[in-house]
């Protein structure tokens, strides 16, 4: 009994550390916070185990252990939560960092400054697209359309208009220069043929009464009547534009002075040609592909071009343009003439140098857009997507072939996305100095 005693008492003293280490907080709240309390308590135990039965401090003992054990899956299950709290908390921070981000990265423009601007969005959607050849080329008269001024009488020239040049407007009839042969060897063709036409004239008035008097035959009057009448054709092509000054040379059609071949003072003689007139109502388009792509030319249909003065863009489409034909063969400049006819709108001129787009196969749902949608810093290219009604952000693209119109996107755009396309400049510089206002949030 007493062995008994003993090893109960050394037991108890090795536990005792332990339930005090585990139960830190309950015995605090019991106000027991001493040594001489943990020994009374200790003396109490040795007392129960005397009176009891080893049966009562199994019991007691396997109570201890399963406090022991449900403080500590208390303490576990609080680290876990606890552990999941934190990751919580991360994952919330990781998402304001990211919005904050995406925050710093839009563009705020204003549904007043877009009304101001004029801005215009357009969604991008897949569609045809020609294949282009890009190329150079120039516009000339349409065969037909211009008319040459030749000189009808032998003489010197002299302008209307001493200021006259390539360009000016001019109207049928009106009178372009005279020529003048008076002081010449041989005389002024005008007086001329006004004195061979009344001669002539003389000779055949008298043929007419000698033959009814059958002193001449006839013969000798189909000879008289014959002179008289070349005289004649020859005096009224002179009467008709003879001036004081010599004879007057007008323009038979309206068009515009195309190219002024003689010079001021120089002797012509009849039939030379003075000038020519482009009527500018149907012209052609003259392009130069190069020989690279004479594969490619006849799967050509129609072409855009711009002219080197003005950033219009013209469609032959719209003007009832036409392909007339395309050379077979390479000529001394190494390109290939690609020629198109079609009606002037009035603003286009012979002789005028051009920025082509030649139009060669379709292709199916390729995305595009306007190029006035497109901007360009350091070689690369970007646009702006509108993102809700006042804010905008930059994507950069990769671009492929441009009919002048629109340009391919190879990456950068999906079907659906909403790209800004007139006030692209406007929003490029909000891009460059706007602040966010404070207290702005965009719900993700």
């Amino acid at each position: 009994m007493v062995l008994i005693l003993v090893m109960l008492l050394i037991t108890g003293c090795h536990q005792s550390p332990d339930k005090d280490h585990n139960h830190t907080t309950p015995h605090s709240a019991e106000n027991i916070g001493d040594d001489q309390q943990n020994s009374g308590v200790g003396l109490k135990r040795m007392a129960a185990f005397s009176e009891g039965t080893i049966a009562d401090y199994q019991q007691h003992s396997s109570d201890d252990h399963n406090q022991s054990a449900s403080h500590s899956g208390r303490s576990t299950a609080g680290y876990h939560q606890s552990a999941s709290e934190g990751h919580h908390y991360s994952s919330v921070n990781e998402r304001s960092s990211q919005d904050k981000h995406d925050h710093n990265n839009e563009i705020f423009f204003s549904l007043e400054q877009a009304e101001a601007v004029g801005l215009a969005t357009k969604t991008v959607a897949p569609d045809t697209f020609h294949g282009v050849i890009k190329t150079s080329g120039h516009i000339e008269p349409a065969q037909g359309d211009e008319s040459m001024i030749v000189a009808t009488s032998d003489g010197v020239i002299r302008f209307t208009n001493p200021s006259i040049a390539e360009g000016m407007s001019v109207r049928a009839g009106e009178t372009i220069a005279t020529l003048s042969a008076k002081h010449l060897q041989d005389g002024d063709p005008a007086a001329r043929a006004r004195i061979e036409y009344e001669t002539a004239r003389s000779e055949f008035q008298r043929a007419e009464t000698l033959v009814k008097d059958q002193i001449i035959s006839e013969k000798e009057y189909e000879q008289a009547r014959f002179r008289y009448e070349t005289a004649k054709t020859a005096y009224d092509a002179h009467a008709s534009n003879i001036s004081p000054e010599g004879v007057n040379v007008v323009a038979l059609v309206n068009g515009y002075l195309a190219n002024r071949l003689v010079v001021q003072g120089e002797y012509v003689s009849v039939g030379q040609p003075i000038a020519s007139i482009a009527r500018n109502t149907r012209l052609q388009l003259r392009a130069e592909a190069p020989e690279s792509r004479f594969h490619q030319l006849g799967d050509i249909s129609t072409a855009h071009f711009k002219t080197a003065y003005s950033s219009r863009l013209y469609k032959l489409t719209e003007l009832n343009g036409r392909l007339v034909s395309y050379g077979r063969a390479v000529n001394t400049s190494f390109f290939i003439p690609v020629t198109f006819e079609f009606e002037n709108p009035g603003n286009l001129l012979a002789g005028a140098y051009t920025e082509v787009y030649l139009l060669t196969t379709p292709r199916e749902e390729v995305i595009t857009v306007p190029t006035s949608a497109v901007t360009e810093e350091q070689g690369l290219f970007f646009v702006y997507l509108q993102m809700d009604e006042e804010h905008y952000k930059k994507q950069e693209v990769i671009l492929g072939q441009s009919d002048g119109y629109r340009i391919e996107v190879i990456d950068g755009l999906n079907d659906g996305d909403r790209v800004v396309i007139k006030g692209v400049i406007q929003v490029k510089l909000a891009a460059a100095g706007s602040v966010m206002p404070e207290g702005h949030s965009h719900s993700h």
